[in-house]
């Protein structure tokens, strides 16, 4: 059974950072896409970022490029999310997700993923 769990989300000021974790359960880090998305108070989800598991490579929405950045601990079985220089409109949900080896995750389209975790709260204010 694929699970996730998301950790590491907080009140941070703007332009500093977070990291967050996706520990994965029910399938070997590799094997299928991940994604990390997002949603903010009255607005709908959004990609945030993916890693491919056909290439490795990590794929980027425009708002995070050189800002955020995947990697992975593949002894831990877990994805994390490195985000700095955070503003707030980064304030959001931030949510694992999979869509096994489809190919919504490099498009960072939420409505083809088939599993999620339940998401963690990143808040950047002052």
């Amino acid at each position: 059974q694929v699970q996730f769990v998301e950790s590491g989300g907080g009140l941070v000021q703007p332009g500093h950072s977070l990291r967050l974790s996706c520990a994965v359960s029910g399938f070997t880090l590799g094997e299928y896409n991940l994604a990390w998305f997002r949603q903010a108070p009255g607005k709908e989800r959004e990609g945030v970022a993916c890693i491919s598991s056909r290439d490795g490579n990590g794929y980027y929405a425009d708002s995070v490029k050189g800002r955020f950045a995947l990697f992975r601990d593949n002894a831990k079985n877990t994805v994390y999310l490195e985000m700095n220089s955070l503003k707030p409109e980064d304030t959001a949900i931030y949510y694992c997700a999979t869509d096994f080896d489809g190919p919504s995750c490099i498009f960072l389209n939420p409505s083809g993923m088939v599993h999620w975790g339940k998401g963690t709260l990143v808040a950047v204010s002052q």
